[in-house]
């Protein structure tokens, strides 16, 4: 059984409506070809998160790594897997309006039951710490993994796309859409994607 490894969000879930798009698409029970979909609860703070995420590829060894926004920078950083980076967001710890001190609500479920974090000054510091070295121990090969996609309305996506293709020549492709990933974007836009570029799955 081949396995995707979907990474959230900031201030999402595991339980967002991508994650159950994907298990609709790649788990049918008609299908010899069942795929699992591991989709984590992402701690806030760069310093837990990346290490956890790491830990839970080594474990999971999943076949593909998608990511959107915060999860597509972290999944840029899960070298030696095929990985699709949704609208990256490679600096974070910049995005005031997004990450910003203070008590925050979440979008979706978390499976602890929380309903709001918190992010404080060490959290931002951690960010740009991480994101100092978020392309370190990138070689040829893996240049060969990891696939952009960025939607011609994102802001974020001006500033990220520049930054992935420098690091990954050749592999950033466009889609007409904004920053978040609706159903109707991920049905038009990501499964074809996959198809094409990925077609194991």
């Amino acid at each position: 059984m081949k396995k995707i490894l979907y990474l959230h969000g900031f201030a999402s879930s595991g339980a967002s409506g991508t994650v159950a798009l994907l298990r609709r698409e790649y788990f049918d029970r008609r299908s010899y070809n069942k795929c699992a979909v591991v989709a984590p609860d992402i701690p806030v703070d760069a310093a837990e998160a990346l290490p956890m995420l790491k830990a839970l590829a080594e474990r999971e060894r999943p076949d593909l790594v998608i990511g959107t926004s915060m999860g597509a920078m972290y999944a840029q950083q899960l070298r030696g897997i095929k990985r699709i980076c949704i609208n990256p967001c490679f600096s974070l710890s910049k995005c005031y309006s997004i990450l910003s001190v203070g008590k925050h609500k979440w979008l979706n479920e978390r499976r602890d039951g929380s309903v709001d974090f918190h992010v404080y000054k060490e959290t931002v510091r951690h960010f740009a710490e991480m994101e100092a070295r978020q392309f370190d121990g990138l070689d040829d090969y893996d240049r060969t993994l990891c696939f952009g996609l960025f939607g011609t309305a994102d802001p974020i996506g001006k500033e990220s796309r520049p930054v992935f293709a420098a690091h990954y020549p050749g592999m950033d492709h466009e889609f007409e859409g904004g920053h978040r990933m609706n159903a109707d974007l991920v049905n038009s836009v990501l499964f074809p994607f996959i198809r094409t570029y990925i077609p194991e799955f």
